[in-house]
């Protein structure tokens, strides 16, 4: 079958599912997820074999290690994936919320939030996503329509199989979740721009994948961002706490979007801040390139190019540019980020104020980590991704991102004069 076929076949199953998932109850929403946290624990040897395959080859095609933290599943993520589907289930229900007026035409308005139908999710080798993803669909009421990258694919076939068994065995179709299993990359062409099935494609990956979707999709998309994360060390931080928040912003998990890719420090304490973040960084395997105004801080940094200052490197690297003060570094900032997540460490009440106000991002943080920029950390249980756009969605996106409104207008035969 030609791929543009097959991908078209994908959809009309989709499409052809989003009418009985739209009608589903929220009670048999939740029983799926609650079934499928069950499967998941009941089935980690058949994921971790299904992810050794794809770690397996990932390594043989050489794949960065970073990347291969993403893709790698064990025990204890897998219970967090089943775990965050239990505080999903927990969430009241995004559908319905009914709001109603009248007007004195005689017509009373209902306005209802519904599901938007058949979401698309694009996404590189991360297999939680595919359960992520899925399951925010299905406690909204949507169909997924999925197309992970190659080096997953073994691992989201099989989340794929446990979360289509829990929708039959509640009486849901299973074409709710529907995954791509073909890779070509043409298939990702068809997907974003085949028009009729798909009511909105949503990118998640890195720089390249989300520009080629917001570039040539022509079904509606949300972008959502790659991460260009700053933390800006003013010059009243407190060096313990700016250290700590370095550490876990660029450290803890560098490969993601919310880690940070870039340190503004202010020149007044540039000096003896520097050296210190040098020893953190160095006892983390950080490499350090540093811009010329600041170079002679360090002992062992690379010269950093103005390409640096705009790169997300998912790895073990970050940027170094002395600032003289917030508006310099807010104004770096909106020149060179990508609206995604943002920090200032100080103990200026004032310097906050105008950094939050004035950087624009969807999340900016105070003395705080880039790191919770996440939907499990803001509360909405899991998250589609994350939105760098303005309309519709911005930021983490949980269960209100993934509806919209339907208008309901009763009367007794009015019409309009």
């Amino acid at each position: 079958m030609e791929i543009r076929d097959y991908i078209l076949d994908l959809e009309k199953r989709a499409a052809a599912a989003a009418m009985e998932m739209s009608c589903a109850s929220f009670e048999k929403r939740n029983e799926v997820l609650s079934r499928l946290a069950a499967k998941l624990r009941a089935n980690t040897d058949k994921i971790i074999d299904a992810n050794r395959i794809d770690l397996a080859k990932a390594e043989e095609n050489g794949v960065p290690q970073q990347m291969l933290d993403r893709l790698s599943l064990n025990l204890r993520r897998i219970e967090s994936m089943a775990a965050s589907l239990e505080l999903l289930i927990k969430l009241k229900d995004p559908i319905g919320g009914e709001k109603a007026w009248a007007r004195d035409s005689g017509i009373e308005i209902h306005e209802r939030r519904v599901p938007l139908g058949v979401v698309a999710i694009i996404f590189e080798a991360r297999p939680n996503v595919t359960l992520d993803a899925a399951a925010l669909c299905i406690k909204t009421g949507n169909v997924a329509l999925l197309r992970g990258g190659k080096e997953a694919l073994h691992s989201s076939m099989a989340i794929r199989d446990l979360i289509c068994d829990s929708l039959c065995e509640c009486g849901l179709p299973r074409d709710g979740v529907v995954l791509v299993e073909r890779t070509e990359r043409e298939g990702a062409n068809v997907l974003m721009t085949e028009r009729g099935y798909v009511d909105v494609l949503i990118p998640r990956g890195g720089k390249g994948l989300i520009k080629n979707v917001v570039e040539n999709a022509k079904v509606p998309v949300i972008e959502t961002g790659a991460g260009n994360c700053h933390v800006y060390v003013e010059k009243t931080a407190d060096f313990d706490m700016a250290r700590k928040v370095i550490i876990n912003a660029k450290v803890q998990r560098p490969s993601v979007c919310n880690a940070a890719e870039s340190l503004l420090c202010d020149r007044a304490i540039a000096e003896k801040f520097l050296p210190l973040f040098e020893e953190d960084m160095r006892a983390n395997g950080v490499e350090i390139r540093a811009d010329d105004n600041c170079f002679y801080c360090f002992k062992n940094a690379v010269h950093a190019t103005e390409e640096d200052h705009f790169a997300e490197y998912n790895d073990l690297i970050i940027s170094v540019k002395v600032v003289e003060n917030a508006d310099e570094a807010i104004a770096h900032i909106n020149a060179h980020g990508t609206k995604h997540s943002e920090a200032v460490i100080t103990k200026n009440a004032t310097v906050a104020q105008k950094f939050a106000a004035r950087v624009d991002a969807a999340a900016v943080y105070v003395n705080t980590s880039t790191r919770f920029t996440d939907g499990g950390e803001f509360g909405y249980g899991a998250e589609i991704g994350i939105s760098t756009q303005k309309l519709h969605a911005r930021g983490p996106m949980g269960l209100r991102a993934l509806t919209t409104v339907k208008y309901i207008v009763e009367s007794e035969g009015a019409v309009r004069g």
